[in-house]
């Protein structure tokens, strides 16, 4: 604080007293105005308000002090021009006058700056506006995804522009924004549309594919899946790699399994040609029947008697002549169930034995049955994952001439796990029927 005989003399020279009362004499535009009443004496009092004004002064000084090493200068502007407003009628008594030119002056450095910040800003939401419209042509939607993304960031960063220029440049920005993102939008219903037509393509050859897997027109039929596979090539369509691999693993199960039975005819019709070994097609029908008749009765008689006959009588099949016509087809598919059945159930028995050593008939027969069920649940889940790796390395292997044997060798692993996987579904009805009764 200054000297109290300085301070009298700078109150003397900026204000007076009259009467009981203490004045400041006219600045600027103002006119002289009371700003306190005498207290202990005049000098007393003239001190005080010279006091006041220090107080005064100090904030402006701290505000422009302010002003000068900030970067963001016109965060201060309302600030500076409250001050100015305070000097009409801060009751202190000093040079006002030199304050007010002060304020008066940075108050016009910020808002120059502020007018240069500005024209910065404005070209730089420019430039951003460009940026975005630039991306009306693309169709890397991810990148351009994260491109707009960088851009909105750096819009809400840049400081404002000129109030009449606002709306307009937001209006813009929005636009190319939606602009990009409507394109994006309808490219992915294009999408999405193409994807579907392609997966109904393929669904209906699926369909006709398992309508005719059970013909017994065999020329013809053969015709029309053989079609049916190059309509599969020309669809060349792209999907998802699992919905891909589940259609292409029904499409081809429908044709293996008409080829397959394919295969069982012309072997028929090769043996009709030739002598018949022994007896009619219908001793020849009656023989396999009884064959089958067996092999079904097969799971009634302990493992190791059973596995030994179903060889015998695998061996004594190949030995009865052929049968004409669709039973050749049935009686077959009777027989190797029944035989697969009985392999299925001593591998089933051999892995309960090794897993119980109290014996494998421990527990309620319930329990037996819910536990071989459990166990053949599993060996399908890890016979389906074999199968899938067979599938995915056919479905890799190119179409070269040299790749053909490989390729039959895969497709006549894929039909044996089909048969094993149905044979263990069997086998877990038969147990669920055990269940039930």
């Amino acid at each position: 604080m200054e000297h109290p005989d300085h301070l009298l003399a700078e109150a003397r020279r900026y204000g007076y007293i009259e009467g009981d009362q203490v004045w400041l004499r006219p600045l600027l535009d103002f006119p002289a105005r009371q700003v306190g009443q005498v207290k202990e004496s005049p000098d007393a009092s003239l001190v005080y308000f010279a006091q006041r004004f220090e107080l005064f002064r100090a904030k402006v000084e701290d505000l422009l002090r302010k002003i000068e090493e900030s970067e963001n200068k016109g965060s201060f502007l309302m600030k500076a021009l409250h001050l100015k407003e305070q000097v009409g009628s801060y009751d202190a008594l000093g040079d006002f006058a030199s304050l007010y030119q002060r304020l008066t002056e940075a108050e016009e450095g910020i808002k120059v700056t502020i007018a240069r910040n500005r024209e910065k800003n404005l070209a730089t939401k420019q430039a951003l506006i460009a940026e975005v419209e630039a991306l009306a042509d693309t169709i890397d939607w991810q990148a351009g995804s994260e491109k707009i993304k960088d851009l909105r960031q750096g819009w809400i960063k840049t400081g404002p522009v000129d109030k009449h220029l606002t709306d307009e440049l937001e209006a813009q920005f929005q636009r190319a924004v939606d602009t990009f993102f409507a394109r994006k939008k309808e490219f992915q219903a294009e999408k999405k549309a193409m994807v579907n037509r392609v997966y109904e393509q393929y669904k209906t050859l699926i369909h006709k594919s398992e309508a005719l897997q059970n013909s017994t027109d065999f020329e013809e039929t053969t015709r029309k899946l053989k079609q049916l596979q190059q309509d599969w090539k020309d669809i060349n369509g792209t999907l998802p790699r699992k919905q891909a691999n589940d259609l292409w693993t029904r499409f081809r199960a429908a044709h293996n399994h008409f080829f397959e039975r394919l295969k069982v005819h012309i072997e028929s019709k090769r043996q009709e040609q030739q002598p018949t070994p022994g007896g009619s097609g219908e001793d020849n029908l009656s023989r396999k029947r009884a064959l089958v008749a067996e092999a079904q009765a097969l799971l009634r008689r302990p493992m190791s008697e059973a596995v030994a006959r179903a060889k015998e009588l695998q061996a004594a099949w190949k030995k009865v002549g052929p049968v004409r016509g669709e039973e050749s087809d049935r009686v077959w598919e009777q027989f190797i169930l029944a035989c697969d059945k009985v392999f299925e159930m001593s591998a089933l028995e051999h892995y309960i034995r090794k897993r119980q050593p109290s014996g494998p008939e421990a527990g309620s027969s319930a329990d037996q049955a819910t536990l071989r069920i459990q166990a053949l649940r599993d060996f399908i889940k890890y016979d389906k994952q074999e199968q899938e790796v067979l599938v995915d390395n056919l479905g890799k292997l190119n179409d070269s001439p040299g790749n053909e044997a490989f390729r039959t060798m895969l497709q006549g692993k894929i039909r044996a796990f089909d048969r094993k996987i149905r044979t263990k579904n069997e086998l877990i009805a038969m147990f669920q029927q055990r269940l039930g009764s």
